[in-house]
């Protein structure tokens, strides 16, 4: 619904001044001040919250209850945002999201192993994402679990080298595999039985001594990245 559509006579102000949900459009809300309505807009991907008559408040559409206000802006898209405000998936790569504010977008990763949740909007396992299957049947397609008889370390749990990372690294549980990574700083050290190993320090990995290079690892530990 344009602007230009809104009747301003039908709309009544309920108090003199305060901040009012449209009846039907759910990024469009009345500013009144002095028993005078001014329609207003969200930013294009916002929902008015209407918790609050005395705040003027726009936020993500997905935080925000519509209810029977079901109407709203068409899209306006840039590249990575389908509207200029929000948080979308990536359409290639499962563990890429964007954060979209006025059209400009900041690329987000989730940590090896976890895939952007579409529902609940946080980092989770990828096996537990149905959108990202064919990615993860990919992923297995490269490193497949050892049968539990096969390991020399017992349980349904093991961890196994990356071929090509030194960061890297493979959780097996029950036979479902997902791709892990040590924290900055450090690498993953091959255990001394099959499935095991640990987190350590790239100078006592042999192979893996520089893989940081020159970066400077007591700050970057220092931030916590």
């Amino acid at each position: 619904m344009a602007q230009s559509d809104i009747v301003y006579e039908d709309f009544l102000c309920p108090k003199d001044d305060g901040f009012f949900p449209h009846e039907t459009q759910c990024d469009a809300y009345w500013s009144c001040k002095d028993g005078v309505p001014e329609f207003k807009l969200c930013g294009n991907g916002l929902a008015f919250d209407d918790t609050n008559d005395q705040f003027e408040d726009c936020n993500y559409i997905f935080t925000i209850d519509c209810t029977n206000r079901t109407e709203l802006e068409p899209p306006i898209s840039t590249p990575h945002c389908p509207n200029l405000y929000g948080i979308f998936a990536d359409p290639d790569d499962c563990s890429v999201f964007w954060s979209c504010w006025d059209g400009e977008a900041s690329r987000y990763a989730c940590a090896p192993g976890l895939a952007y949740d579409r529902k609940s909007r946080v980092c989770n396992w990828m096996d537990n994402i149905p959108e990202c299957k064919q990615q993860r049947d990919a992923m297995q397609q490269d490193f497949v679990c050892p049968a539990p008889g096969e390991l020399v370390a017992t349980g349904s749990f093991s961890r196994h080298p990356h071929p090509d990372d030194c960061r890297q690294y493979f959780i097996c549980i029950d036979g479902v595999v997902r791709e892990y990574g040590c924290p900055i700083g450090t690498v993953f050290q091959i255990g001394d039985a099959d499935g095991l190993g640990k987190c350590e320090d790239p100078e006592f990995v042999p192979g893996c001594e520089e893989y940081y290079g020159d970066l400077d690892l007591k700050t970057l530990r220092g931030l916590g990245l």
